[in-house]
């Protein structure tokens, strides 16, 4: 069952449909452990990110039908949809938005190599230190990757 908007997680994390490059970074998390989607929710909202959460894949592939997100974090083991096909339906569709995959073991040779860069790994359970830390390496490559396609003029691209 997908998570309502009124839970306070998803009630203060904000809209992401519109992200406006000036705005903060909008991230989705996709973890049916409680626990994990509530904690990293609210440390991604104490630094300032928008967020939108789902308790499982098949939720989180809605949001990102959607939503526009810079960053995808999710749980490999997931309900209805498991993360690594989460990202895969995600790459199918030609979204080169990046990824983390929270997970408690790691992903074969085989699904590392489907889940296209940048992604990050992180092993459960993790600090909320290492947390932020592999959204802030994912986000900042993924800027540079930006700021290399920005126009020299400073406009947005139309």
């Amino acid at each position: 069952m997908r998570k309502s908007n009124s839970s306070p997680s998803a009630a203060t994390a904000g809209d992401a449909r519109s992200c406006p490059t000036n705005s903060p970074r909008c991230i989705l998390v996709v973890d049916d452990d409680p626990i994990f989607r509530h904690r990293n929710t609210e440390a991604l909202m104490r630094h300032g990110y928008k967020v939108k959460a789902a308790e499982d894949g098949g939720a989180g592939w809605e949001e990102l039908q959607t939503n526009q997100f810079h960053l995808v974090i999710t749980e490999s083991e997931l309900p209805k949809l498991t993360g690594t096909e989460l990202v895969r339906k995600l790459r199918s569709a030609r979204l080169a938005t990046p990824v983390i995959m929270a997970t408690e073991k790691l992903p074969s040779r085989a699904t590392q190599q489907l889940l296209l860069h940048p992604m990050v790994t992180l092993l459960k359970p993790y600090t909320t230190e290492e947390f932020m830390d592999a959204v802030r390496v994912i986000l900042g490559a993924a800027q540079i990757g930006d700021e290399e396609l920005a126009p020299q003029n400073g406009q947005p691209r139309q």
